[in-house]
C-alpha cells in the first residue's frame, strides 16, 4: 500500500491552505475533504473581511478558489467522509468506508459546526438574514434591528459587538436567567441598544417565500403565547461543536471536545499528527485565522518529515564500528 507523506482530513480554509503549502513543498498531499467540504463558509453569503477581496466574495465561491489553488499544485481530493482513524502507530491509517489510506503525517482540519435552532426556515434563510457570526456579518446590519438567540457568554458578546452597527439588538432567551457570566450580562443590560425578551424561544423564521428574513416567530415558554417579531437579522449564538468525534479516544482534547496542541505549534499529543483551524480554536473562528493555522500545520508537518529524514541520513552516514 502507498504510504503518503501527508493526509489532510477536512476541507475548509484551514485544510485547503495546509494542502496548498504541502503541495508546494512537494509532499503530494491527499485531502479527504468530506461531503460537506468548504466548512462554515458554505453557509455564509458575502465575505468582506478576508484580505485580498476588496469588493467582497461569496463564501462558497471563496472556498472553490481555495480548493482550486491547492489542486493546481498537485493536491489530490477525495470528496467523502473519513469513517475511522488509527494514530496508534506509524504510518497512520485513515479509512473512508472500507478504503484505507496511510501517511507519515496527518493534519486534522475538520473544523467546528455552529449549533442551529433546528428549523427548516432557518436553513432556508442562512446567509439571507440568518447568521451565526457577528464578527463576520455584523457590518451588514448597520442601522438595522437584529435579534440574538442565546443566553450564554457568546450571545452577550455577539450582542455587544452588534451594537456597533445595529440600531437595536434584542436578546431572546428561553429562561429569565442567563448562563452567561454576571459581568457579561451586566454589560449587555447597561447598553442602551440592547433589549431582552424572556422567556421566549424562536419557533419559526419569517420571510422564506420572499427569500429574505423579515422577522421571527416567538413563543413564550411559560404561557405558550406566540407572537411575530419583525427584525432584519437573526444571529444564532447558542454555541459551536468541534467536529472531533473521530479523534476523541486518541487525541488530547479539552472539556468541550476541541483538540489541544502544543504551545507555539499545531502538533497534538501524537507526534506527526497536527490540528489546525476551528477544530482547535474556539476563540477566533475566522476564515483568515483558520487559513493561517493551516499554513502553520503544513509547515510543522514538513519540518517534522525533514527532521525525520535528517535523522535517517545521519544514521546511514554514521561510521560503522567493528566489534
Amino acid at each position: 500500500m502507498e504510504i503518503r507523506d501527508l493526509i489532510v482530513i477536512g476541507g475548509g480554509p484551514a485544510g485547503y491552505t495546509a494542502a496548498l503549502y504541502a503541495a508546494r513543498a512537494n509532499l503530494e498531499p491527499l485531502v479527504i475533504e468530506g461531503f460537506q467540504w468548504g466548512g462554515q463558509l458554505m453557509i455564509t453569503s458575502d465575505v468582506e473581511n478576508y484580505p485580498g477581496y476588496p469588493e467582497g466574495i461569496l463564501g462558497p465561491q471563496m472556498m472553490v478558489e481555495f480548493r482550486r489553488q491547492a489542486e493546481r499544485f498537485g493536491t489530490e481530493f477525495i470528496t467523502d467522509d473519513v469513517t475511522k482513524v488509527d494514530f496508534s502507530e506509524r504510518p497512520f491509517r485513515v479509512w473512508v468506508g472500507d478504503d484505507e489510506y496511510q501517511a507519515r503525517t496527518v493534519v486534522v482540519a475538520t473544523g467546528a459546526s455552529a449549533r442551529q435552532l433546528g428549523l427548516e426556515s432557518e436553513v432556508a434563510l442562512q446567509g439571507r438574514g440568518v447568521t451565526y457570526c457577528a464578527t463576520c456579518d455584523g457590518a451588514f446590519y448597520r442601522d438595522r434591528e437584529v435579534v440574538v438567540a442565546g443566553g450564554g457568554d457568546s450571545a452577550m458578546e455577539e450582542a455587544l459587538f452588534l451594537t456597533r452597527f445595529a440600531s437595536k439588538v434584542t436578546i431572546v432567551h428561553r429562561r429569565n436567567e442567563f448562563r452567561a457570566s454576571q459581568i457579561m450580562t451586566d454589560r449587555a443590560r447597561a447598553n442602551e441598544k440592547v433589549e431582552f425578551l424572556t422567556p421566549y424561544i424562536v419557533v419559526d423564521v419569517l420571510g422564506v417565500d420572499e427569500g429574505k428574513l423579515s422577522g421571527v416567530r416567538l413563543q413564550n415558554v411559560d404561557t405558550g403565547e406566540v407572537t411575530d417579531y419583525p427584525t432584519d437579522g437573526l444571529f444564532v449564538a447558542i454555541g459551536h461543536d468541534p467536529n472531533t468525534k473521530l479523534f476523541l479516544d486518541q487525541l488530547e482534547h479539552d472539556a468541550a471536545g476541541y483538540l489541544v496542541t502544543l504551545p507555539r505549534s499545531t502538533e497534538t499529543n501524537i507526534p506527526g499528527v497536527f490540528a489546525v483551524g476551528d477544530v482547535q480554536d474556539h476563540t477566533y473562528r475566522q476564515a483568515v485565522t483558520a487559513a493561517g493555522s493551516g499554513c502553520m500545520g503544513a509547515l510543522d508537518a514538513e519540518r517534522f518529515l525533514a527532521a525525520e529524514e535528517g535523522h535517517l541520513h545521519d544514521a546511514l552516514a554514521a561510521p560503522r564500528v567493528e566489534s
